[in-house]
């Protein structure tokens, strides 16, 4: 089987001190709604993550894990969504002792049948986030 272009989710992290692509960046995605379900890359050159590199879906591909368990819904999530995470090892890029955040972690609503990309602008003492497309 083919890789897809991209997994239904993706990330994009700029490094706004170097004003640069933060690459070989550690990112874990994690599904909170089953939490022993984890997912892990680095960035690519260009600071992006399009494809996780996982074998949870049915297929092996994150798509089908997102379709098969996004259906159910949960108090805190609507039918046919889930509610994911991102956490970005930001303390090994900068360096522990050169960061106020070590881990920056965002949690978001995944819909079934969309795409979820999320950039993170990352510095050492702040970052800002927002839904891409």
């Amino acid at each position: 089987m083919a890789t897809p272009s991209r997994d239904p989710i993706t990330c994009h992290v700029l490094d706004t001190t170097t004003g640069r692509p933060a690459a070989n960046l550690s990112v874990t995605l994690v599904c909170c709604t089953i939490p022993n379900v984890i997912f892990h890359c680095k960035t690519n050159a260009d600071g992006r993550i399009l494809n996780w590199k996982n074998t949870q879906g049915s297929r092996g591909e994150l798509g089908s894990f997102v379709e098969s368990h996004g259906v159910e819904g949960t108090p805190n999530c609507p039918v046919g969504s889930s509610t994911w995470k991102l956490q970005f090892d930001t303390g090994a890029h900068y360096g522990p002792a050169n960061t106020f955040f070590p881990v920056v972690e965002l949690s978001f609503l995944v819909k079934e049948g969309e795409h979820f990309h999320v950039p993170l602008l990352l510095a050492p003492y702040s970052f800002t986030t927002y839904r891409g497309s």
